[in-house]
């Protein structure tokens, strides 16, 4: 079951890497890029096109099986890994990564990636390799042990088979109104994320942003099919407190009157403030969570910035600082540890959104739908790209194709697959 060989080969990822501080600091939007000077390092300017680099495991029978790796779209910032530089990840791939491969069982996913990444005796490797070489190793088992990379996953953490879809969220882009009406059209579960990064987006004390979510609420209601209810999802990257407050009663104020304007919907908010570190992070999205639940409201409060890796995660969720943690999985590094995530958000009764970035490929999402449909996350991103229409088809199609062959699975309870979990 070894690996034979390994190829390497850049790409690009399915949009751009954006330097965040500089369009938080005011940088200007021509067409489509960014005036100004980029203040984060790496960047030489403000957008850059997404790189990524594949990596091709080769089997025994000569099957190539390939994961992506990229970084997200706002890399560097609030904690994470540095802009993607496909030269050092090359070089780190071939010396480090490459001979460990030559060395695992590729049948046995957890145990293949605790070889490869093991960093008991040096630095961790760049998030963005872990998340792509795991993503061909799990293809290598799926390969090998003929089977879904879904029932793979069941079977190393002890799962049962899945038998329910993961419900799907839409990201707009800056063609907001055009792209929820794709999003309504299509039935969306989750919609429409927004983007709201920038002070113009918020607007002065947030009435731009007000007027965004009513406008939706009201667009659903009017294109929408009969009954149609999907749950409504901004990402306002830190700009609640930046405009009305930093103090968690502030920003419980704003949400709470928020929320009473689309009472028929439930409302989250992601990323309502950026604290500058995981701790303080941590403390004030707990007290903000708190304040939301004893006033009965029915907006939810979810981590993105500062809640990067797995034992980020693992703070949060242990102390309830917040409804939904997004799981970015780029930043979380091997798929191995979105999959631990999502089962430690569960076990601490916290929600669980498998997301990641506009800036991965189709081959990282069709991977992602299989961890979050395996563990039953509580919804996953539509991903990559901007477009709305090319992200759901990937990852709503992969999903479909999942639970029919699980569903075949099941009426067939004769058909062998090899150390697959079943019931």
């Amino acid at each position: 079951m070894q690996i034979k060989d390994v190829i390497l080969a850049p790409g690009n990822g399915a949009f751009f890497y954006d330097d965040q501080a500089a369009i938080r600091a005011g940088a200007v939007q021509d067409g489509f890029i960014y005036t100004g000077k980029p203040l984060t390092p790496g960047f030489n300017s403000i957008r850059v096109p997404a790189a990524i680099l594949s990596i091709g495991l080769v089997l025994m029978d000569e099957t190539v099986v390939w994961g992506d790796m990229m970084s997200v779209q706002y890399s560097g910032a609030s904690g994470r890994d540095p802009l993607f530089d496909i030269s050092e990840i090359s070089d780190l791939s071939a010396r480090i990564a490459v001979p460990r491969l030559l060395e695992v069982d590729a049948s046995h996913f957890l145990q293949a990636c605790g070889s490869v990444f093991s960093y008991a005796d040096q630095k961790r490797l760049p998030l963005s390799l872990e998340y792509g070489v795991s993503q061909a190793l799990l293809r290598a088992a799926a390969h090998l042990r003929r089977c879904s990379m879904a029932e793979i996953v069941c079977s190393e953490f002890g799962l049962p088979v899945p038998d329910r879809r993961v419900p799907i969220f839409c990201q707009s882009g800056d063609s907001r109104e055009i792209n929820v009406d794709k999003m309504i059209l299509k039935g969306a579960d989750v919609l429409p994320h927004g983007l709201i990064n920038s002070r113009d987006k918020f607007g002065p004390g947030g009435r731009t942003f007000v007027e965004f979510v009513t406008w939706v609420a009201d667009r659903i209601r009017k294109i929408g099919q009969p009954g149609y209810q999907p749950v409504l999802h901004f990402d306002v990257y830190g700009w609640i407190g930046l405009a009305v407050g930093m103090a968690p009663q502030e920003i419980a104020d704003f949400i709470s009157r928020l929320a009473e304007k689309v009472p028929d919907f439930r409302l989250n908010i992601e990323c309502p403030a950026d604290y500058g570190s995981t701790q303080a992070q941590l403390e004030n999205y707990a007290s903000l969570v708190s304040i939301l639940d004893d006033r009965g409201s029915n907006a939810r409060i979810v981590v993105d910035e500062r809640c990067n890796t797995l034992d980020d995660i693992r703070l949060f969720a242990e102390a309830k600082a917040a409804h939904l943690v997004q799981i970015k999985m780029p930043d979380v590094g091997s798929i191995a540890d979105t999959a631990r995530a999502v089962l430690v958000c569960k076990e601490n009764k916290v929600g669980a959104y498998v997301g990641g970035s506009c800036a991965e490929t189709d081959l990282s999402a069709r991977t992602s739908v299989h961890i979050a449909v395996a563990t039953q996350a509580d919804m996953m991103l539509a991903k990559p790209g901007m477009g709305v229409d090319e992200g759901l088809s990937i990852v709503g199609n992969e999903q479909s194709r999942l639970l029919a062959l699980l569903e075949k699975r099941r009426a067939q309870p004769g058909q062998h697959v090899q150390g697959v979990v079943s019931a």
